[in-house]
């Protein structure tokens, strides 16, 4: 997962993270990584619009963004 975050700051790629939220709460966030820290990232969080930190325990997974295939 570190790998993936890293590659999103040298890249600015998009990423989907599953996250428990500060309620327990399941939540998926498209993010974009700032910078890595000890235990969180610095990311900006696509569906709040701004620059949030998330704990790196509360991520359950991490991948890329797919793009959709118009047919």
């Amino acid at each position: 997962m570190l790998g993936l975050f890293k590659r999103s700051i040298e890249s600015k790629q998009k990423i989907i993270i599953f996250y428990i939220d500060s309620d327990n709460k399941l939540t998926e966030r498209y993010i974009r990584v700032i910078e890595i820290k000890e235990n969180s990232i610095l990311a900006y969080c696509f569906y709040r619009k701004q620059v949030r930190t998330f704990n790196m325990e509360n991520i359950l997974s991490a991948g890329k963004v797919r793009k959709k295939v118009v047919s």
